[in-house]
């Protein structure tokens, strides 16, 4: 996994939130036997880029925790988009880190937490998985409770 991270705020982002992304999209990975070699690319963000971001592609004018890009549909046929490195090019993630923050002190638990939750979240919808209907939000949501749990990040 080339994992690209890109902090776009003036905010620090410490090691071990780095940690927090590489170990939760890695297990992501792991959990659904996604064994490709592949790049993934993961933006920090600031409240007012992630509303401008989720305004232009989305068509809604507030801010997000988190964003998803995938490149792939995973349909049948489907031809992956590749690197230079020939690594399958899986998608973007952008997070917003200051409501990250929000969200952790709402559910109270640690930034690291909240931070590994929304990259497992959204590397699921770069593998394909979706929450539309309630089924699937049902399905997704217990992938990611696994995952955050094989990870490291048990609910706080």
């Amino acid at each position: 996994m080339n994992l690209l991270i890109d902090n776009r705020t003036e905010e620090i982002l410490t090691a071990e939130l780095e940690d927090a992304i590489r170990r939760a999209a890695a297990e992501s990975l792991k959990y659904e036997e996604f064994d490709e070699n592949c790049e993934i690319s993961v933006s920090i963000v600031d409240n007012e880029e992630i509303r401008q971001i989720n305004k232009q592609f989305r068509n809604i004018d507030r801010a997000t925790d988190v964003l998803s890009f995938p490149m792939l549909t995973f349909e049948e046929g489907e031809e992956a988009e590749v690197n230079e490195n020939d690594e399958i090019i899986l998608g973007d993630i952008i997070i917003s880190l200051e409501r990250a923050r929000e969200q952790a002190e709402e559910y109270g638990h640690s930034l690291k937490r909240e931070i590994a939750f929304l990259t497992a979240h959204s590397m699921l919808h770069l593998l394909g998985y979706d929450h539309m209907e309630p089924e699937e939000e049902a399905e997704m949501f217990g992938r990611q409770k696994e995952i955050l749990l094989q990870a490291g990040f048990p609910r706080e």
